[in-house]
Protein backbone atom coordinates (compact mmCIF):
# COMPACT_ATOMS: atom_id res chain seq x y z
CA UNK A 1 0.00 0.00 0.00
CA UNK A 2 1.52 3.52 -0.93
CA UNK A 3 0.27 6.54 -1.83
CA UNK A 4 -2.00 9.07 -0.93
CA UNK A 5 -5.16 7.30 -2.44
CA UNK A 6 -4.53 3.90 -0.49
CA UNK A 7 -4.75 5.67 3.10
CA UNK A 8 -7.80 8.06 2.20
CA UNK A 9 -11.10 6.97 4.37
CA UNK A 10 -14.50 6.37 2.98
CA UNK A 11 -16.66 9.59 3.49
CA UNK A 12 -19.54 9.34 6.13
CA UNK A 13 -22.89 9.44 3.48
CA UNK A 14 -25.27 7.35 4.70
CA UNK A 15 -28.14 8.55 6.72
CA UNK A 16 -30.61 7.15 8.90
CA UNK A 17 -33.00 6.45 5.66
CA UNK A 18 -30.49 5.13 3.95
CA UNK A 19 -29.35 2.32 6.98
CA UNK A 20 -33.14 1.39 7.23
CA UNK A 21 -33.26 1.03 3.10
CA UNK A 22 -29.89 -0.88 3.00
CA UNK A 23 -31.38 -3.26 6.03
CA UNK A 24 -35.18 -3.91 4.15
CA UNK A 25 -33.83 -3.92 0.82
CA UNK A 26 -30.77 -7.07 1.53
CA UNK A 27 -33.11 -8.93 3.21
CA UNK A 28 -36.14 -8.79 0.73
CA UNK A 29 -35.49 -10.55 -2.40
CA UNK A 30 -37.90 -13.20 -3.66
CA UNK A 31 -38.29 -15.28 -0.51
CA UNK A 32 -41.24 -13.42 0.66
CA UNK A 33 -43.39 -14.07 -2.80
CA UNK A 34 -42.22 -17.90 -2.24
CA UNK A 35 -42.01 -19.34 0.77
CA UNK A 36 -44.85 -18.82 2.97
CA UNK A 37 -46.36 -21.95 1.13
CA UNK A 38 -43.89 -24.01 2.61
CA UNK A 39 -43.82 -22.83 5.79
CA UNK A 40 -47.55 -23.88 5.88
CA UNK A 41 -46.74 -27.14 5.02
CA UNK A 42 -43.69 -27.69 6.81
CA UNK A 43 -46.44 -26.29 10.12
CA UNK A 44 -48.45 -29.27 9.78
CA UNK A 45 -51.12 -26.44 7.77
CA UNK A 46 -51.47 -24.59 11.17
CA UNK A 47 -52.06 -21.15 10.00
CA UNK A 48 -51.63 -19.92 13.78
CA UNK A 49 -48.38 -22.02 14.13
CA UNK A 50 -47.21 -20.59 10.77
CA UNK A 51 -47.75 -17.11 11.54
CA UNK A 52 -46.45 -17.73 15.30
CA UNK A 53 -43.11 -19.47 13.16
CA UNK A 54 -42.86 -15.92 11.13
CA UNK A 55 -43.19 -13.86 14.18
CA UNK A 56 -40.95 -16.15 16.25
CA UNK A 57 -38.12 -15.91 13.58
CA UNK A 58 -38.43 -12.58 12.94
CA UNK A 59 -37.98 -11.44 16.60
CA UNK A 60 -34.91 -13.70 16.83
CA UNK A 61 -33.75 -11.26 13.87
CA UNK A 62 -34.39 -8.42 15.93
CA UNK A 63 -32.40 -9.53 18.81
CA UNK A 64 -29.68 -10.33 16.88
CA UNK A 65 -30.06 -6.45 15.35
CA UNK A 66 -30.28 -4.61 18.71
CA UNK A 67 -26.74 -6.76 19.67
CA UNK A 68 -25.06 -5.57 16.56
CA UNK A 69 -26.71 -2.08 16.80
CA UNK A 70 -24.98 -2.02 20.19
CA UNK A 71 -21.35 -2.93 18.25
CA UNK A 72 -22.13 -0.74 15.11
CA UNK A 73 -22.53 2.79 17.30
CA UNK A 74 -19.44 1.58 19.76
CA UNK A 75 -17.21 0.93 16.27
CA UNK A 76 -18.33 2.32 12.95
CA UNK A 77 -15.80 1.12 11.27
CA UNK A 78 -16.46 -0.35 7.59
CA UNK A 79 -15.83 -3.84 7.80
CA UNK A 80 -19.06 -4.54 10.46
CA UNK A 81 -18.82 -7.76 11.20
CA UNK A 82 -14.87 -8.50 10.40
CA UNK A 83 -13.89 -5.75 12.72
CA UNK A 84 -16.35 -7.71 15.19
CA UNK A 85 -15.09 -11.30 15.17
CA UNK A 86 -11.26 -9.98 14.86
CA UNK A 87 -11.20 -8.27 17.61
CA UNK A 88 -13.12 -10.72 19.80
CA UNK A 89 -11.47 -14.04 18.64
CA UNK A 90 -8.51 -13.03 16.54
CA UNK A 91 -7.64 -12.38 12.75
CA UNK A 92 -7.46 -16.23 11.85
CA UNK A 93 -11.41 -16.55 12.34
CA UNK A 94 -12.21 -13.05 11.36
CA UNK A 95 -10.07 -13.84 7.81
CA UNK A 96 -11.88 -17.00 7.36
CA UNK A 97 -15.32 -15.14 7.64
CA UNK A 98 -14.20 -12.64 4.84
CA UNK A 99 -12.40 -15.01 2.79
CA UNK A 100 -15.87 -17.35 2.95
CA UNK A 101 -17.91 -13.77 2.36
CA UNK A 102 -15.96 -13.09 -1.04
CA UNK A 103 -15.94 -15.68 -2.43
CA UNK A 104 -18.53 -17.87 -1.98
CA UNK A 105 -21.76 -16.12 0.59
CA UNK A 106 -21.22 -12.60 -0.70
CA UNK A 107 -20.00 -13.10 -4.40
CA UNK A 108 -22.80 -16.43 -4.32
CA UNK A 109 -25.69 -14.60 -2.76
CA UNK A 110 -25.32 -11.71 -6.05
CA UNK A 111 -24.81 -14.35 -8.67
CA UNK A 112 -27.56 -16.43 -7.35
CA UNK A 113 -30.07 -12.76 -7.32
CA UNK A 114 -28.73 -12.42 -10.84
CA UNK A 115 -30.14 -15.66 -12.23
CA UNK A 116 -33.26 -15.34 -10.33
CA UNK A 117 -33.96 -11.95 -11.78
CA UNK A 118 -33.39 -13.37 -15.14
CA UNK A 119 -35.24 -16.14 -14.30
CA UNK A 120 -38.50 -13.54 -13.66
CA UNK A 121 -37.61 -11.45 -16.56
CA UNK A 122 -38.12 -14.82 -18.57
CA UNK A 123 -41.58 -14.38 -18.09
CA UNK A 124 -42.39 -11.19 -19.84
CA UNK A 125 -39.22 -11.48 -22.17
CA UNK A 126 -38.01 -15.13 -23.82
CA UNK A 127 -34.52 -15.20 -23.32
CA UNK A 128 -32.63 -18.25 -24.51
CA UNK A 129 -29.66 -19.91 -22.07
CA UNK A 130 -26.95 -18.05 -23.82
CA UNK A 131 -28.73 -14.85 -23.39
CA UNK A 132 -30.20 -15.23 -20.14
CA UNK A 133 -26.36 -15.77 -18.82
CA UNK A 134 -25.62 -12.81 -20.51
CA UNK A 135 -28.18 -10.68 -18.82
CA UNK A 136 -27.06 -12.02 -15.30
CA UNK A 137 -23.63 -10.99 -15.79
CA UNK A 138 -24.92 -7.75 -17.47
CA UNK A 139 -26.99 -7.01 -14.45
CA UNK A 140 -24.01 -7.76 -11.99
CA UNK A 141 -22.06 -5.10 -14.37
CA UNK A 142 -24.80 -2.45 -14.09
CA UNK A 143 -24.89 -2.31 -10.46
CA UNK A 144 -20.86 -2.85 -9.91
CA UNK A 145 -20.47 0.36 -12.45
CA UNK A 146 -23.30 2.56 -9.92
CA UNK A 147 -21.81 1.47 -7.03
CA UNK A 148 -18.31 2.22 -8.05
CA UNK A 149 -19.16 5.80 -9.15
CA UNK A 150 -20.28 6.73 -5.46
CA UNK A 151 -22.15 5.47 -2.72
CA UNK A 152 -24.46 8.49 -2.46
CA UNK A 153 -25.58 7.08 -6.39
CA UNK A 154 -25.84 3.72 -5.37
CA UNK A 155 -27.49 4.73 -2.06
CA UNK A 156 -30.41 6.81 -4.08
CA UNK A 157 -31.02 3.73 -5.94
CA UNK A 158 -31.08 1.83 -3.61
CA UNK A 159 -33.23 4.42 -1.40
CA UNK A 160 -36.03 4.31 -4.53
CA UNK A 161 -35.99 0.13 -5.41
CA UNK A 162 -36.73 -0.60 -1.82
CA UNK A 163 -39.43 2.24 -1.44
CA UNK A 164 -40.70 1.01 -4.42
CA UNK A 165 -40.90 -3.09 -3.40
CA UNK A 166 -42.37 -2.23 -0.33
CA UNK A 167 -45.12 -0.09 -1.36
CA UNK A 168 -45.58 -3.15 -3.81
CA UNK A 169 -46.03 -5.38 -1.22
CA UNK A 170 -48.27 -3.30 0.63
CA UNK A 171 -50.54 -2.59 -2.18
CA UNK A 172 -50.78 -6.27 -3.15
CA UNK A 173 -51.30 -7.01 0.45
CA UNK A 174 -54.03 -4.76 0.88
CA UNK A 175 -55.86 -6.11 -2.56
CA UNK A 176 -55.11 -9.86 -1.75
CA UNK A 177 -57.42 -8.64 1.92
CA UNK A 178 -59.51 -6.69 0.72
CA UNK A 179 -60.44 -9.44 -2.62
CA UNK A 180 -60.18 -12.53 -1.72
CA UNK A 181 -62.58 -14.24 0.93
CA UNK A 182 -59.59 -17.17 2.18
CA UNK A 183 -60.02 -16.10 5.83
CA UNK A 184 -63.53 -17.31 5.81
CA UNK A 185 -62.22 -21.01 5.26
CA UNK A 186 -60.29 -20.96 8.49
CA UNK A 187 -64.01 -21.02 10.42
CA UNK A 188 -62.60 -19.78 13.68
CA UNK A 189 -59.89 -22.89 13.87
CA UNK A 190 -56.70 -21.36 13.22
CA UNK A 191 -54.53 -23.96 15.84
CA UNK A 192 -53.73 -27.82 15.99
CA UNK A 193 -56.12 -29.49 17.48
CA UNK A 194 -52.77 -31.52 18.79
CA UNK A 195 -49.20 -30.95 18.45
CA UNK A 196 -47.60 -33.94 17.98
CA UNK A 197 -43.75 -34.73 17.67
CA UNK A 198 -44.60 -34.92 13.44
CA UNK A 199 -45.69 -31.09 13.77
CA UNK A 200 -42.74 -30.04 16.25
CA UNK A 201 -40.07 -31.41 13.59
CA UNK A 202 -41.80 -29.68 11.03
CA UNK A 203 -41.58 -26.31 13.13
CA UNK A 204 -37.96 -26.67 13.10
CA UNK A 205 -37.56 -26.90 9.70
CA UNK A 206 -40.14 -23.90 8.99
CA UNK A 207 -38.27 -21.77 11.58
CA UNK A 208 -34.72 -22.66 9.97
CA UNK A 209 -36.46 -21.30 6.99
CA UNK A 210 -38.11 -18.42 8.32
CA UNK A 211 -34.48 -17.23 9.54
CA UNK A 212 -33.26 -17.51 6.07
CA UNK A 213 -35.85 -15.90 4.81
CA UNK A 214 -34.96 -12.92 7.15
CA UNK A 215 -31.53 -12.70 6.62
CA UNK A 216 -29.12 -10.12 5.45
CA UNK A 217 -30.11 -7.17 7.92
CA UNK A 218 -26.74 -7.69 8.92
CA UNK A 219 -25.16 -6.49 5.96
CA UNK A 220 -25.17 -2.99 6.94
CA UNK A 221 -22.66 -3.44 9.26
CA UNK A 222 -20.28 -3.32 6.75
CA UNK A 223 -21.34 0.25 5.53
CA UNK A 224 -20.98 1.45 9.28
CA UNK A 225 -18.11 3.20 8.13
CA UNK A 226 -20.29 5.43 5.93
CA UNK A 227 -22.97 6.39 8.33
CA UNK A 228 -23.63 9.89 8.78
CA UNK A 229 -23.48 10.00 12.84
CA UNK A 230 -23.06 6.81 13.41
CA UNK A 231 -23.52 7.33 17.47
CA UNK A 232 -27.12 8.04 16.64
CA UNK A 233 -28.15 7.02 13.62
CA UNK A 234 -26.16 3.72 13.14
CA UNK A 235 -28.72 1.44 15.86
CA UNK A 236 -31.94 3.36 14.98
CA UNK A 237 -31.42 2.17 11.15
CA UNK A 238 -30.31 -1.60 11.93
CA UNK A 239 -32.90 -1.81 14.62
CA UNK A 240 -36.62 -0.23 12.84
CA UNK A 241 -35.12 -1.92 9.09
CA UNK A 242 -35.46 -5.47 11.09
CA UNK A 243 -38.69 -4.65 13.26
CA UNK A 244 -40.56 -3.46 9.68
CA UNK A 245 -39.77 -6.37 7.88
CA UNK A 246 -41.64 -8.72 10.95
CA UNK A 247 -44.61 -5.66 10.09
CA UNK A 248 -43.96 -6.48 6.08
CA UNK A 249 -43.69 -10.14 6.33
CA UNK A 250 -46.41 -11.12 8.40
CA UNK A 251 -48.74 -8.44 6.52
CA UNK A 252 -48.04 -10.62 3.42
CA UNK A 253 -48.28 -14.14 4.89
CA UNK A 254 -52.01 -13.21 6.10
CA UNK A 255 -52.63 -11.31 2.38
CA UNK A 256 -51.96 -14.22 0.89
CA UNK A 257 -54.06 -16.76 3.36
CA UNK A 258 -56.88 -14.22 2.15
CA UNK A 259 -56.12 -14.61 -1.16
CA UNK A 260 -56.23 -18.49 -1.48
CA UNK A 261 -57.19 -19.82 1.43
CA UNK A 262 -54.82 -22.18 4.00
CA UNK A 263 -54.86 -25.26 1.12
CA UNK A 264 -54.40 -23.00 -1.25
CA UNK A 265 -51.23 -21.40 -0.01
CA UNK A 266 -50.01 -25.26 1.77
CA UNK A 267 -50.40 -26.38 -2.13
CA UNK A 268 -48.54 -23.11 -3.79
CA UNK A 269 -44.66 -22.55 -4.31
CA UNK A 270 -45.37 -19.53 -6.13
CA UNK A 271 -48.03 -17.96 -3.70
CA UNK A 272 -47.58 -14.38 -4.94
CA UNK A 273 -48.16 -15.04 -8.57
CA UNK A 274 -50.68 -17.18 -7.90
CA UNK A 275 -52.56 -15.16 -5.46
CA UNK A 276 -52.44 -12.63 -8.17
CA UNK A 277 -53.64 -14.80 -10.93
CA UNK A 278 -56.32 -16.33 -8.91
CA UNK A 279 -58.33 -13.12 -7.89
CA UNK A 280 -57.06 -10.61 -11.12
CA UNK A 281 -56.38 -12.68 -13.96
CA UNK A 282 -53.18 -13.67 -15.71
CA UNK A 283 -51.65 -9.55 -16.45
CA UNK A 284 -51.98 -9.61 -12.42
CA UNK A 285 -49.50 -12.39 -12.36
CA UNK A 286 -46.99 -10.91 -14.82
CA UNK A 287 -46.90 -7.61 -12.79
CA UNK A 288 -46.05 -9.72 -9.80
CA UNK A 289 -43.50 -10.76 -11.45
CA UNK A 290 -42.12 -6.97 -12.15
CA UNK A 291 -42.12 -6.52 -9.03
CA UNK A 292 -40.09 -9.01 -8.07
CA UNK A 293 -37.50 -8.35 -10.54
CA UNK A 294 -37.48 -4.93 -8.58
CA UNK A 295 -37.31 -6.72 -5.23
CA UNK A 296 -34.49 -8.59 -6.31
CA UNK A 297 -32.31 -5.38 -8.07
CA UNK A 298 -32.94 -3.93 -4.65
CA UNK A 299 -31.32 -6.91 -2.66
CA UNK A 300 -28.30 -7.50 -5.36
CA UNK A 301 -27.29 -3.63 -5.15
CA UNK A 302 -27.44 -3.70 -1.04
CA UNK A 303 -25.16 -6.60 -1.49
CA UNK A 304 -22.78 -4.65 -3.43
CA UNK A 305 -22.88 -1.41 -1.56
CA UNK A 306 -22.20 -3.24 1.57
CA UNK A 307 -20.10 -6.92 1.29
CA UNK A 308 -17.19 -4.97 -0.43
CA UNK A 309 -16.26 -2.85 2.50
CA UNK A 310 -15.58 -5.94 4.43
CA UNK A 311 -12.85 -6.61 1.83
CA UNK A 312 -11.66 -3.26 1.96
CA UNK A 313 -11.21 -3.94 5.68
CA UNK A 314 -9.35 -6.77 5.15
CA UNK A 315 -7.22 -5.48 2.69
CA UNK A 316 -5.77 -2.28 5.12
CA UNK A 317 -5.00 -5.39 7.78
CA UNK A 318 -3.04 -6.72 5.34
CA UNK A 319 -4.81 -10.08 4.80
CA UNK A 320 -6.09 -9.14 1.38
CA UNK A 321 -4.94 -8.29 -1.90
CA UNK A 322 -3.44 -5.25 -1.47
CA UNK A 323 -5.33 -3.20 -4.11
CA UNK A 324 -8.72 -4.08 -2.11
CA UNK A 325 -7.61 -1.48 0.62
CA UNK A 326 -7.80 1.73 -1.24
CA UNK A 327 -10.19 4.67 -2.13
CA UNK A 328 -11.30 5.65 -5.70
CA UNK A 329 -9.55 9.73 -5.87
CA UNK A 330 -12.33 10.64 -7.79
CA UNK A 331 -15.36 8.62 -6.39
CA UNK A 332 -14.78 7.71 -2.90
CA UNK A 333 -15.65 4.46 -2.88
CA UNK A 334 -13.79 1.24 -2.24
CA UNK A 335 -13.95 0.92 -5.78
CA UNK A 336 -11.41 -1.98 -6.39
CA UNK A 337 -13.04 -4.15 -3.66
CA UNK A 338 -16.23 -3.84 -5.62
CA UNK A 339 -14.89 -4.70 -8.46
CA UNK A 340 -12.99 -7.58 -7.84
CA UNK A 341 -16.56 -9.35 -5.41
CA UNK A 342 -18.73 -8.52 -8.48
CA UNK A 343 -15.71 -9.90 -11.31
CA UNK A 344 -15.74 -12.97 -8.80
CA UNK A 345 -20.00 -12.65 -9.15
CA UNK A 346 -19.74 -12.52 -13.08
CA UNK A 347 -17.95 -15.54 -13.44
CA UNK A 348 -19.68 -17.83 -11.26
CA UNK A 349 -23.35 -16.53 -12.88
CA UNK A 350 -21.84 -16.71 -15.79
CA UNK A 351 -20.57 -20.79 -15.21
CA UNK A 352 -23.62 -21.76 -13.26
CA UNK A 353 -21.33 -23.29 -10.58
CA UNK A 354 -22.46 -21.05 -7.87
CA UNK A 355 -25.60 -23.21 -6.83
CA UNK A 356 -24.42 -26.32 -5.41
CA UNK A 357 -21.58 -24.16 -3.64
CA UNK A 358 -23.26 -21.83 -2.35
CA UNK A 359 -25.71 -24.59 -0.50
CA UNK A 360 -22.91 -26.38 0.74
CA UNK A 361 -21.72 -23.24 2.76
CA UNK A 362 -24.38 -20.45 3.40
CA UNK A 363 -24.77 -22.35 6.26
CA UNK A 364 -21.48 -21.69 7.54
CA UNK A 365 -22.54 -17.92 7.90
CA UNK A 366 -24.59 -18.35 10.76
CA UNK A 367 -21.75 -19.42 12.80
CA UNK A 368 -20.13 -15.88 12.22
CA UNK A 369 -22.96 -14.49 13.20
CA UNK A 370 -22.93 -16.37 16.47
CA UNK A 371 -19.29 -14.90 16.66
CA UNK A 372 -20.34 -11.65 15.58
CA UNK A 373 -22.57 -11.29 18.48
CA UNK A 374 -20.18 -13.10 21.03
CA UNK A 375 -17.77 -10.36 20.82
CA UNK A 376 -20.46 -8.12 22.44
CA UNK A 377 -19.35 -9.64 25.63
CA UNK A 378 -15.98 -9.35 24.83
CA UNK A 379 -16.47 -5.94 24.07
CA UNK A 380 -17.47 -5.29 27.50
CA UNK A 381 -15.05 -6.66 29.61
CA UNK A 382 -12.37 -5.46 27.59
CA UNK A 383 -13.18 -1.86 27.13
CA UNK A 384 -16.52 -1.43 30.00
CA UNK A 385 -15.66 2.54 30.10
CA UNK A 386 -15.83 2.89 26.12
CA UNK A 387 -18.26 5.01 25.04
CA UNK A 388 -21.83 2.84 23.79
CA UNK A 389 -24.07 5.25 22.70
CA UNK A 390 -26.84 2.30 22.58
CA UNK A 391 -26.41 -0.37 24.61
CA UNK A 392 -28.48 -3.75 23.95
CA UNK A 393 -31.37 -3.96 25.99
CA UNK A 394 -31.67 -7.05 28.10
CA UNK A 395 -28.42 -7.92 28.19
CA UNK A 396 -27.14 -10.86 28.64
CA UNK A 397 -29.89 -12.37 27.55
CA UNK A 398 -30.33 -10.69 24.10
CA UNK A 399 -27.56 -12.09 22.91
CA UNK A 400 -27.22 -15.35 24.16
CA UNK A 401 -30.60 -16.15 22.50
CA UNK A 402 -29.64 -15.06 19.11
CA UNK A 403 -26.18 -16.92 19.32
CA UNK A 404 -28.56 -19.91 20.17
CA UNK A 405 -30.62 -19.39 17.22
CA UNK A 406 -27.77 -19.46 14.91
CA UNK A 407 -26.23 -22.50 16.73
CA UNK A 408 -29.11 -24.54 16.07
CA UNK A 409 -29.42 -23.79 12.02
CA UNK A 410 -25.33 -24.69 12.40
CA UNK A 411 -26.22 -27.97 14.26
CA UNK A 412 -29.10 -28.83 12.60
CA UNK A 413 -27.25 -28.83 9.09
CA UNK A 414 -24.33 -30.37 10.88
CA UNK A 415 -26.80 -33.35 12.26
CA UNK A 416 -29.36 -33.86 9.21
CA UNK A 417 -26.85 -33.13 6.53
CA UNK A 418 -23.26 -33.93 8.29
CA UNK A 419 -21.78 -34.80 4.39
CA UNK A 420 -22.90 -31.25 3.41
CA UNK A 421 -21.74 -29.95 6.11
CA UNK A 422 -18.46 -31.65 6.35
CA UNK A 423 -17.84 -29.91 2.46
CA UNK A 424 -18.86 -27.00 3.81
CA UNK A 425 -16.09 -26.66 6.86
CA UNK A 426 -13.19 -27.96 4.79
CA UNK A 427 -14.61 -25.06 1.34
CA UNK A 428 -13.83 -22.34 4.41
CA UNK A 429 -11.10 -23.73 5.94
CA UNK A 430 -9.34 -23.84 2.54
CA UNK A 431 -8.58 -20.63 3.36
CA UNK A 432 -6.14 -20.95 6.17
CA UNK A 433 -3.21 -21.24 3.42
CA UNK A 434 -3.96 -17.78 1.72
CA UNK A 435 -4.03 -16.59 5.35
CA UNK A 436 -0.83 -17.26 6.32
CA UNK A 437 0.60 -16.47 3.38
CA UNK A 438 -0.74 -13.03 3.49
CA UNK A 439 0.51 -12.70 6.82
CA UNK A 440 4.28 -13.94 6.37
CA UNK A 441 4.58 -11.55 3.02
CA UNK A 442 2.01 -8.71 3.64
CA UNK A 443 -0.66 -8.20 1.27
CA UNK A 444 0.02 -9.07 -2.41
CA UNK A 445 -1.32 -8.27 -5.74
CA UNK A 446 -4.12 -9.78 -6.60
CA UNK A 447 -2.76 -11.95 -9.78
CA UNK A 448 0.18 -12.86 -7.36
CA UNK A 449 -2.15 -14.45 -4.42
CA UNK A 450 -4.51 -16.15 -6.47
CA UNK A 451 -1.01 -17.70 -8.51
CA UNK A 452 0.50 -19.19 -4.73
CA UNK A 453 -2.60 -19.19 -3.01
CA UNK A 454 -5.18 -20.97 -4.86
CA UNK A 455 -7.81 -18.56 -3.89
CA UNK A 456 -9.57 -18.11 -7.27
CA UNK A 457 -10.53 -21.85 -7.11
CA UNK A 458 -12.92 -22.40 -4.58
CA UNK A 459 -15.49 -23.96 -7.12
CA UNK A 460 -12.98 -26.49 -8.08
Amino acid sequence: MSGTPARATLSRVLGLPQLIYIVIGTVIGSGIFIVPGAVLRQSGGSVGLALLVWLVAGVLSLLGALTYAELGGMHPKAGGLYIYIRDAFGPFPAFLFGWTLFFIIGSGSVATLAVASVAYLGQLVPLGPVAARMTAVGIIALITVLNVRGTRSSARVQDWSTFLKVAGIVVMSGLFLLRGRGLHDLHGGIWPAAVSGRILSGLGLSMIGTLWAYEGWLYVTYSAGEAKDPQRTFHRGIVLGTAALIAIYLLASVSYLAALGPAGVAGSDRVAADAATALFGPLAGKLIALMILVSIFSATNAIVLTAPRAFFAMARDGVFFRKLAEVHPRFGTPAFAIIACSAWSMLLAASGTFEQLLTYVVFIGWLFYGLGALSVFSYRRREPLAARPFRVPGYPVTPILFVASAAAIVLNTIVAQPGRAAVGLGVVLLGSPAYFIWRRRGAVPLTDALATSGAGKPGE
